[in-house]
């Protein structure tokens, strides 16, 4: 899975970005001024900590598992509600978390002085567009909706979307998944004209896919009924009836989003929509403290049902409608394009020269980002190795156990309650968010027993559970890489490895002048991959003994947990590198227009020539699966872990 930028220097909790109070505006500034402390590479790094970021606080492990629709709710109520404590308080739970030496990450490749700025002050500081498998940048510029020459019940008009009553579309939804006993819904016509009776007509077949509907006369009135035409392979197959032939079946649409992650969009847009999240498909995942633009795909749903929603969601705008035959898959992408900016930057114009040269001509080492890990005292690599070590009873404890760090207080509260009682049914009584990997896995302990730990954790999402093996792969690599590093430095050596096509082949003494260190791949364990033919080679199975692992047999008893290995290049370097330095004085305007911006034609403000702060304004693009924080780290120096960025603020908190 493609992976792009969470964690975030700036641990503001994420609000209207317009509805910044004084007070609080007066806050930052003293913060500003007190919080700059010396890292070990001699530069301050400043940050500013209000509440902390939620989406600081989300494992990967605790995302959206779609779910009964009043859980979710429930859920989402919690969390909205969920206080996160005050700085000082979350400041010293993050002693616990990890640092990035913690998870390999302990090089840099450039020779520039590092200085300090602030990353993600405002989400909007953080842009993403995704780049299209052809090259092109995906960008939200049209509103406008395809005109089809067939027109037929997908094509609804504005009316359609407000005559049915809420009562009335309860009850559609509950006949369109088969949950009520009822074979029909029965809708009485109030106006009792034709055109009435046909727009009651369109909005039932729009809104409810499978359903189909009909005119009954009942007791001198008139009724629109309606029912499923074939049952669940109607549902399983919608607007198969009326769908136009001339018409590709998936609608692609562009889809700009703030300060939400891609599964989340996904589910508002089918609820919204009525529809299951699987008609949807995408090429990557998007960051979720950012503004992200990327293509989607729908099955079956009308460019004209997408663009209504622009009217009744905040946060979203969906455009550049076009009926293709194909979905979106996993993978198919060049990459994504990154416009960052670096607020109140410390550097002088020739650090920022230099630095950002340094990432244009060399680049920046490849390491899996903090977001890989987890935010707690129990990183996910732990389990991830419990799982590949065959050792359930620990991967039950690692999950479940008490451990210092940010939490939400119910999750502490359940972790009390297990090491107190190891009762799930009890445990679980603590935890009114039930979609998070502990409730899952509780969920399954009470189905199973405690005796059935596989069974248990089979329960948790498929994507969730590799996740962990994944993170240890990733932990595994970056200690890899850093050892590389430090033996061979920045050039290709006899040994290495290279891709020629899909193929890892070593590099030979006679053609090593062939080669830099920007060709150089290094392994993912897995049973499907070589070794690179000098000191590293032996590392890894050095590293992967002491963890009681066989790096020659990573087939495991359960077919999911089986590595197939994979290889990754060493050194990025960016394409497509700009930047600028700006001044300003305000810190709640924005530095640059969104694509939404630019629709709406919104001006941008005047920035001053010579403002009170300066900000560093970098684009560059990068390919799939590399994490444009690892590049931000590069250009100023430092450690970006939530841990570090926390604790250089504690002088200001105590």
């Amino acid at each position: 899975m493609e992976t792009v930028e969470m964690n975030s220097v700036s641990l503001k909790r994420p609000r209207s970005e317009d509805d910044v109070a004084n007070a609080d505006e007066i806050k930052r500034q003293k913060i500003l001024e007190k919080s700059k402390t010396e890292n070990d590479s001699g530069q301050s790094v400043e940050t500013v900590t209000e509440q902390p970021d939620k989406s600081l606080l989300e494992d990967t492990k605790n995302e959206m598992i779609p779910n009964e629709e009043n859980e979710e709710q429930e859920d989402e109520e919690l969390e909205d509600s969920d206080e996160d404590g005050d700085p000082e308080s979350f400041a010293d739970m993050m002693k616990h978390g990890l640092t990035e030496s913690d998870v390999g990450i302990t090089k840099f490749v450039s020779s520039h002085k590092g200085f300090s700025g602030i990353l993600k002050e405002r989400y909007s500081d953080f842009v993403v567009h995704e780049i299209g498998k052809d090259g092109r940048v995906s960008h939200l510029d049209d509103f406008s909706v395809p005109v089809d020459d067939e027109v037929n019940f997908e094509d609804p008009s504005e009316e359609t979307f407000t005559v049915l009553s809420d009562e009335d579309k309860q009850r559609l939804e509950e006949l369109q998944l088969l949950k009520n006993k009822e074979a029909s819904v029965a809708i009485e016509v109030i106006e009792d004209t034709k055109e009435k009776r046909t727009v009651i007509h369109q909005a039932v077949k729009s809104l409810f896919p499978g359903l189909e509907t009909k005119t009954e006369d009942r007791d001198g009135k008139k009724y629109i009924i309606a029912y499923h035409a074939a049952g669940k392979k109607a549902l399983a197959n919608p607007r198969k009836h009326s769908w136009p032939k001339s018409r590709g079946n998936y609608c692609h649409f562009v889809l700009y989003k703030e300060n939400k992650d891609t599964m989340d969009a996904i589910n508002v847009l089918s609820k919204f929509l009525r529809v299951k999240p699987n008609i949807f498909s995408y090429m990557g995942t998007k960051d979720k403290r950012a503004i992200t633009v990327q293509e989607i795909a729908v099955l079956r749903i009308t460019a004209q049902r997408l663009a209504h929603l622009n009217k009744c969601l905040m946060n979203f705008k969906l455009g550049n409608f076009s009926y293709k035959n194909h979905p979106l898959k996993l993978g198919e992408l060049q990459g994504n394009h990154f416009t960052v900016v670096l607020r109140n930057i410390t550097g002088t114009d020739d650090q920022i020269e230099q630095a950002m040269h340094s990432l244009r001509e060399i680049g920046f080492i490849n390491y899996y980002g903090m977001q890989r890990f987890g935010t707690t005292a129990v990183p996910t690599y732990q389990i991830g190795r419990a799982i590949l070590q065959n050792n359930w009873n620990e991967v039950m404890d690692l999950i479940l156990k008490p451990r210092p760090g940010a939490e939400k207080g119910y999750l502490v509260k359940c972790r009390e309650e297990w090491a107190k009682t190891k009762d799930p049914a009890t445990a679980l009584k603590k935890l009114p968010v039930k979609r998070c990997v502990e409730g899952q896995l509780l969920r399954g302990l009470l189905k199973y027993g405690m005796k059935n730990i596989i069974s248990a954790f089979g329960i948790i999402p498929r994507n969730n559970r590799l996740m962990y093996i994944h993170s240890y792969q990733s932990y595994v690599w970056n200690n890899m890489v850093s050892k590389r590093i430090e033996e061979y430095g920045l050039r290709a050596v006899p040994g290495d490895l290279i891709l020629k096509g899909a193929t890892a082949v070593h590099i030979e003494e006679g053609d090593i002048d062939n080669y830099t260190i920007h060709d150089v791949v290094m392994p993912l364990p897995g049973f499907d991959v070589i070794y690179p033919k000098h000191k590293i080679g032996e590392a890894y199975k050095e590293m992967l003994v002491a963890d009681n692992l066989d790096i020659n047999n990573m087939r495991h008893k359960i077919r999911d947990y089986s590595l197939s290995g994979a290889y990754r290049k060493i050194i990025i370097r960016p394409q497509n590198v700009n930047w600028e330095v700006v001044s300003y004085d305000d810190p709640r305007i924005p530095l640059f227009p969104t694509d939404l911006d630019k629709l709406e034609g919104k001006p941008l403000p005047v920035l001053p020539t010579d403002g009170k702060f300066r900000a560093l304004k970098m684009e560059f693009s990068l390919p799939p699966s590399t994490y444009a924080t690892m590049a931000i780290r590069e250009v100023l120096k430092m450690d970006t872990s939530i841990k570090n960025q926390t604790q250089l603020n504690t002088t200001w908190l105590r």
